[in-house]
């Protein structure tokens, strides 16, 4: 039988991260390609134990249909956390639980976007909120970033030519794939664009709080005084991704409409997970254990860094972040990047290319982005030094 794809779909290509990925099934390649946790910083024992508490007091109401909205104690829980440690949150706010942030990209998109209406994102950007965006035939513009964030003069260039602006998308903080952190004159600045050009910001921050060096800064949901933010955070990188919850606080108007849009797509996030989450926040020692991540990823980076430092100074460049899970690194010119990525991985070594971040996977690029993350801190040094070998023999 042929099958007639929707257009929506036809285009759509599977995650070139997700293609790599299946490549680490090989025992003997080491990975620098996922944007894992370290497996490291998941409270096993606490998660373990929280579940079988749940499961022998309140079995009934882990495994029963719920709330769209999610569990009303984890929400307001998050609402006291983000108003408490971030400053974010107003009473034109409210809050909803996700099926991790990535479903926010897609609510987003899903409530404020028509067909042929215009994203702006930064450039590079992660490409899962990419392939969402392209999934409802969007035109996603991309700008520029410099070291310290996107660049704010292309930012109001694109805001003031393109048609159909509906939303700007970030990731201020250890931005996915860069590793950068956006300075707070940019952030102040992204905000009043958006409020020049009545815009909204989709703020996305998976990574704030593994911030292992430098000092912290607003975030931009924090500056917001006209109900312009959408703010999305999650749990998969400060507890686990395999429980699949997110957040996202943003004014009433639209959370009521993601409310819908989550109706018809899953219902409602997994009880159980919420339960877990919402328990780990209030029964244990959560800023300890954001403690301890912090230290477990400086730990990984410095060793990341340390290595390239030693072997690969001057040959390659490469950002330093100051938390997340990246570092992004870049070629000289005329070294062809695609095919170097290729010969790292014949040599049991994965990256990822950074065109999978870009808004045409055309665009010339001589980056590639490297996580700390996932591997032992084994792997990281002879990974490090498989990727010497290869520049050694490339250019």
């Amino acid at each position: 039988m042929t099958y007639a794809i929707s257009e929506r779909m036809l285009s759509m290509q599977p995650s070139a991260i997700r293609e790599i990925l299946k490549m680490t099934a090989d025992p003997s390649l080491i990975s620098f390609a996922a944007g894992n946790p370290a497996q490291e910083a998941f409270p096993v024992d606490e998660v373990a134990q929280i579940t079988q508490d749940i499961m022998n007091e309140s079995p009934i109401a882990a495994l029963q249909y719920s709330l769209s909205e999610g569990y009303p104690l984890l929400r307001e829980e998050l609402k006291r956390f983000l108003q408490d440690r971030y400053s974010i949150g107003s009473e034109n706010d409210d809050l909803i639980v996700v099926s991790g942030a990535q479903q926010v990209m897609d609510f987003a998109c899903k409530v404020l976007c028509n067909e042929g209406d215009t994203i702006i994102t930064e450039a590079p950007t992660f490409v899962g909120a990419l392939n969402t965006f392209r999934s409802y035939q969007v035109n996603i513009v991309g700008v520029d970033m410099d070291e310290d964030g996107i660049n704010i003069e292309k930012l109001e260039h694109a805001l003031r030519t393109q048609k159909n602006v509906r939303m700007i998308y970030l990731i201020p903080t250890f931005q996915n794939p860069t590793g950068r952190t956006m300075s707070l004159a940019k952030r102040q600045a992204c905000y009043e664009l958006a409020k020049k050009y009545n815009v909204p910001i989709l703020e996305d921050n998976p990574y704030g709080e593994t911030r292992f060096s430098g000092e912290a800064l607003p975030d931009i949901k924090s500056l917001d005084d006209q109900g312009l933010v959408i703010y999305a955070g999650t749990f998969s990188k400060i507890l686990s991704p395999g429980l699949r919850v997110g957040f996202v606080m943003a004014p009433h108007e639209i959370i009521s409409k993601m409310v819908v849009a989550k109706q018809c797509n899953d219902v409602h996030t997994s009880i159980l997970s919420q339960m877990i989450c919402h328990r780990f926040m209030t029964e244990y020692d959560f800023y300890a254990h954001l403690d301890r991540l912090k230290v477990v990823y400086g730990k990984k980076s410095g060793i990341m860094l340390e290595q390239l430092d030693r072997l690969l100074a001057g040959k390659l460049l490469y950002t330093r972040p100051e938390g997340g899970l990246f570092v992004w690194g870049e070629l000289p010119e005329g070294v062809d990047m695609l095919k170097f990525v290729s010969t790292l991985i014949e040599h049991k070594l994965a990256v990822v290319p950074g065109n999978a971040f870009m808004i045409n996977s055309a665009d010339k690029t001589q980056a590639f982005r490297m996580n700390f993350s996932t591997p032992s801190d084994e792997q990281l040094v002879r990974g490090v030094e498989i990727m010497a070998e290869v520049v050694a023999k490339v250019f």
